[in-house]
């Protein structure tokens, strides 16, 4: 126990006093009060040498007196430039200025001959700063030798006037005033260190506030900008996203660092102004018109309005924001991006979620006389192939009187009633999996590693070759996801063995902007122009054996997850394109 008890008082001892100011302001009035002890010895000194001249009947000053003050100026002056040089210790060198102050003018009034109230009333200054610059206990023993020097001046003078008390109670009296001065003064120190600490309490309240709202603001999904005085002060992460602007790593001060230098808030501040000014001439060049509408919006008024995004040539979309324009109290204007995809990908779980209803109760009062009927149509179908090769037991018994194109035509009848239930039952199938689905079950997902154990696992044994051009992470419901793929590049070999005889697929990931691209390539005939506005239309196909639910399903998953499924036209290859953010956007190619 005894080495955790001194390691306990070696903390106290070490824990500094809490009742001086803090060190900015230390050396603000460090740097006044040793200006003024520079100033005092030179005027004194000047003072001296004027008064011998202009009385002609004086004598000049004592040898002691000289040396004094020229003592005193050379000090004064160190001392100054030393504070003014040296960051480190600053209390140190008060106090031994502040001593040095009581010495030297205890040795002025001593060389003065007789009791100076001028140099006497010089004490007061310094007792007044030792209470306002040092620790209580250093200020009350600055006092005490102050009042020591004193009364044993006084004192010695009496002793030499021959016992003459006189100026004894008036050294008794200046005393009694430097405590008063100094508790005075310690009073009002007191209070300063109060009024900074609560400053400082407040300043680093807004600092962890500020850092707060910037946090916040850099996380919003909505794009953020401030305008003022047509100049941009403020643009968060989502907005650089939303309008496809690269956004540079910011400048950020380490957070391990308790304090830092104003050099360090300058290089800060010059990056951010740099970073904002880049900005403000990327969406000059990129989107003019928004910018135009931004500025030319009267103060005091607000404006909500939808701005259609130019077409990105390496993504082949349009995407469309709503922008809103509010006047803040300053003259500034706050401008509010909010991407639509979102919107519309709650509208379109609205819609799955009512057509969920309305097909499930459909789908389950369809299913059950369509197992009947193709239970029925297997009996038949068992039914013709007994007449046709009836059993060697029954061979003596006579043959129902059919002919064999009629039989053969019933047979077909029958196949073809049993591949229609099957289709539509596939059908039902395929409403029933629309509506299951639930709220999708977002998380990240690595494509760079989930893509191949995906093919591993579906498409083992076909050619989809797979091109990973970057290691990018989207946010999408895994299941979804699968079914999404396995339906485009199920699609993609069956249209892709029409025109070749070797059917193949290849899959290319890679980034544009801020979005994951996930292509889906093959080598069949594409989609006609005609077909492409029906294309993710419901029960839409133009395969026989389709059931036209695959695709409208397909985009119906990517916009419960913010992504967009679309055909490209342009591509040379029939392409297929799965459009999803990316979490990590500053990975590229």
């Amino acid at each position: 126990m005894k080495p955790a008890i001194r390691f306990v008082s070696t903390i106290t001892r070490s824990a500094p006093p809490n009742d001086t100011l803090p060190l900015p302001q230390l050396r603000k009035l460090g740097l006044i009060y040793s200006s003024y002890r520079f100033a005092v010895s030179l005027f004194s000194m000047l003072m001296v040498y004027i008064t011998a001249r202009a009385d002609s009947g004086a004598s000049l000053p004592s040898f002691l007196q000289q040396t004094t003050l020229s003592f005193y100026v050379l000090l004064s002056m160190i001392l100054l430039g030393l504070f003014y040089v040296v960051n480190k210790h600053m209390r140190q060198q008060l106090a031994f200025g502040l001593a040095l102050d009581v010495i030297i003018l205890s040795l002025l009034l001593y060389t003065a001959g007789a009791p100076d109230l001028q140099l006497t009333m010089l004490y007061m200054v310094v007792v007044a700063a030792s209470f306002m610059l040092l620790h209580s206990s250093q200020a009350l023993i600055i006092t005490l030798l102050a009042i020591i020097f004193v009364i044993y001046q006084q004192f010695f003078y009496a002793i030499a006037n021959s016992m003459s008390l006189t100026n004894l109670g008036d050294a008794l009296l200046m005393s009694a005033s430097f405590l008063a001065v100094g508790g005075l003064s310690w009073s009002i120190s007191q209070r300063l260190v109060q009024l900074e600490k609560v400053a400082a309490r407040h300043a680093k309240e807004v600092e962890r506030l500020n850092v707060i709202n910037q946090e916040v603001i850099t996380q919003m999904v909505n794009g953020v900008i401030v305008i003022d005085q047509a100049h941009i002060v403020l643009a968060n992460l989502a907005a650089y996203q939303l309008l496809s602007i690269p956004h540079r790593p910011s400048l950020t001060l380490p957070t391990t660092s308790k304090s830092h230098t104003p050099n360090d808030r300058r290089r800060l501040d010059s990056a951010s102004a740099a970073q904002l000014a880049d900005f403000e001439e990327q969406l000059d060049e990129q989107h003019p018109q928004l910018l135009q509408a931004c500025l030319t919006v009267a103060a005091g008024q607000s404006r909500t309005f939808t701005y259609d995004l130019p077409a990105v040539a390496n993504v082949s979309v349009f995407g469309k924001l709503r922008v809103q324009i509010i006047p803040l109290k300053d003259g500034s204007k706050l401008v509010m991006l909010e991407d639509l995809r979102r919107e519309q990908a709650n509208a379109q779980q609205l819609k799955l979620a009512s057509l969920g209803q309305l097909t499930a109760s459909i789908a389950h009062e369809i299913r059950n006389p369509l197992a009947t009927i193709s239970q029925a149509s297997q009996l038949l179908m068992e039914d013709v192939v007994e007449i046709c090769h009836p059993p060697v037991d029954n061979m003596t018994s006579p043959a129902p009187d059919y002919s064999d194109e009629h039989i053969a035509a019933n047979h077909e009848l029958y196949k073809m009633i049993f591949s229609q239930t099957k289709r539509v039952n596939r059908i039902i199938e395929d409403i029933l999996k629309l509506s299951r689905q639930q709220q999708a079950n977002q998380q990240p997902i690595v494509l760079a590693e989930w893509m191949p154990a995906f093919l591993e696992n579906h498409f083992q044994g076909h050619d989809v070759f797979l091109r990973v051009k970057t290691q990018p992470t989207i946010s999408f419901d895994t299941h979804q996801l699968e079914q999404v793929l396995i339906n485009l590049i199920n699609n993609g070999l069956r249209h892709s063995s029409y025109a070749h005889p070797h059917a193949f697929v290849e899959i290319e990931i890679y980034c544009a902007d801020n979005d994951v691209i996930i292509d889906i390539l093959d080598g069949g005939t594409g989609v006609r122009e005609h077909d492409l506005p029906h294309l993710f239309n419901p029960f839409f196909t133009t395969d026989q054996a389709g059931t036209g639910l695959g695709l409208y399903l397909s985009q119906a998953f990517c916009e419960a997850n913010q992504a967009r499924l679309l055909y490209v036209p342009e591509h040379p290859k029939t392409c297929f394109r799965l459009i999803a953010p990316a979490i990590n956007a500053r990975t590229h190619v």
